[in-house]
């Protein structure tokens, strides 16, 4: 904690103190990350930075794209219907292209998508695309998605930017320069406008990626008006600096935050009862005061909200259990297991850099040990027996925590609940499919493949001065919606 507080204040005397006006000059906006280098606006087919899914949300859309409330709104697309009881998706482009943009018809899109689910395909959210059964672009304008079976918040996805056609200008922003890691992007005129009654100027937005550290100071000495992308790791850098009261924004996300069990072929891991211990030892509410995450609402169960699939999701039995009970039958557990094998392992746990990583593996640390087992904490890219998982659900749906613990994922799993997976996928309506998704619910949770702690955190510095800027469940915050336009 002393070393971050000395880099924040490093940081501030190397920006200097001068603090940006409130003016009608563009809106400063860091994204915790990557420095935005040359093509970081065009899609990949892997995992997104944060910095550059804010340039591709901003700069390229896909068939649609959420607002500042996390609620899907047109994109690419104008219009859509959803028809024959939620299997048919049927989206139209619109009639009119935006002034500078490059025209995008139906048969790129539908190559886009059909790339996603290719099977050499890495993008992030090709697990949850198998309901697809075709993609057909019907004309150049519009394109019909078949799916296998109803799926609710399907569209959720397509508003994701990891399926988003990025590039020429495809909006809502264009941009204007690139330089030094530093993006300007203006707003694109609106197609509609009477130009004889032209609307207030929207502002523009310079755009950056840089270390937490640096874009909390760059926040504090006011030469941003927003830092985005904040992770649970960088949480104490925030709280350390001198912020004022208001600014520090807390998304209400959901998802998979925890430790996953990785695959081994023999060892203390491999026993579900063993995995079960450690998940008992665990106090989640003592994590939730050492980061000091407003709101933290601590969880023991894979699926931690209601689904559409799956209303009432599985919690391990041992849930109710007050923890200084738990703690004791978990180590009874270790010894029991330690009679029969001999010393207990001393479990690698790959964690990600940040003061708020170190105090989460030292808090879990103290509760293994308190039960008789050691750990340390390795890389993320270093052999290890337990892996963190911080991943934001992109749509509301139970197989977005449940295939994260298929076997092809490299975690203990069982071919009875992959075979659950693969059916559930496939079934014919949307009761048949929830049946299977709480079975598979059911045998993973006993399985314990997983150490559930609670929501994944994301957090965000917002000048009161961006009146449009709203917490957002998908933690996605469109660029083109985070001040009031200056009135001509």
């Amino acid at each position: 904690m002393i070393r971050a507080s000395l880099l924040v204040s490093a940081l501030l005397a190397l920006l200097g103190g001068c603090r940006r006006q409130e003016d009608a000059g563009p809106i400063a906006v860091s994204v915790v990350g990557p420095a935005l280098g040359s093509g970081a606006a065009t899609p990949v087919r892997g995992q997104l930075t944060a910095p550059a899914a804010a340039l591709i949300g901003a700069t390229g859309q896909g068939l649609l794209r959420f607002d500042a409330a996390g609620q899907v709104v047109p994109g690419t697309a104008a219009r859509w219907i959803v028809s024959d009881e939620g299997r048919s998706l049927i989206f139209r482009l619109p009639d009119v292209r935006t002034p500078g943009t490059t025209a995008i018809d139906a048969a790129q899109i539908a190559r886009r998508i059909h790339a996603a689910m290719a099977d050499g395909s890495d993008n992030p959210l090709k697990p949850l695309l198998g309901a697809i059964s075709e993609v057909d672009a019907v004309t150049p304008q519009v394109i019909d998605i078949e799916l296998k079976a109803p799926r609710p918040n399907m569209l959720q996805l397509f508003a994701q930017p990891a399926l988003a056609m990025g590039g020429g200008g495809r909006g809502p922003l264009a941009i204007v320069s690139a330089r030094n890691g530093v993006v300007l992007l203006r707003p694109l005129p609106d197609p509609q406008a009477d130009p004889d009654n032209p609307p207030p100027r929207p502002p523009r937005v310079l755009l950056r990626g840089e270390a937490a550290g640096r874009a909390v100071a760059r926040f504090v000495a006011g030469d941003t008006d927003l830092l985005l992308g904040g992770r649970f790791e960088d949480l104490p850098v925030a709280h350390i600096a001198a912020l004022p009261r208001g600014v520090l924004h807390v998304d209400p996300v959901k998802g998979l935050f925890g430790l996953a069990f990785v695959a081994a072929d023999h060892g203390f891991t491999t026993e579900a009862g063993n995995r079960r211990a450690l998940a008992m030892a665990i106090d989640r509410d003592r994590i939730g005061r050492l980061l000091d995450i407003p709101g933290w609402a601590p969880a023991t169960a894979t699926i931690t909200t209601p689904t559409p699939e799956i209303d009432r999701p599985a919690a391990p039995a041992w849930t109710g259990i007050a923890l200084p009970d738990r703690q004791t039958q978990a180590r009874t557990i270790l010894r029991h297991w330690q009679a029969a094998h001999g010393a207990l392992p001393t479990l690698r746990i790959a964690m990600p850099a940040g003061p708020g990583a170190r105090l989460l593996f030292a808090a879990i640390a103290s509760d293994w040990q308190a039960i008789g087992l050691s750990a340390v904490a390795v890389g993320q890219e270093d052999p290890a027996d337990l892996r963190l998982i911080d991943d934001v659900a992109p749509a509301e749906v139970a197989s977005f925590y449940l295939r994260a613990f298929a076997c092809d994922r490299g975690v203990p799993c069982t071919a009875v609940t992959d075979r659950l997976l693969i059916e559930a996928r496939n079934a014919n309506s949307l009761a048949e499919r929830a049946v299977l998704l709480a079975q598979a619910d059911a045998l993973i949770t006993d399985n314990a493949p997983f150490i559930a702690l609670g929501n994944p955190v994301r957090w965000s510095l917002v000048s009161p001065a961006l009146d449009l800027y709203r917490d957002s469940p998908r933690a996605i915050h469109p660029l083109n919606e985070l001040r009031s336009p200056l009135k001509r």
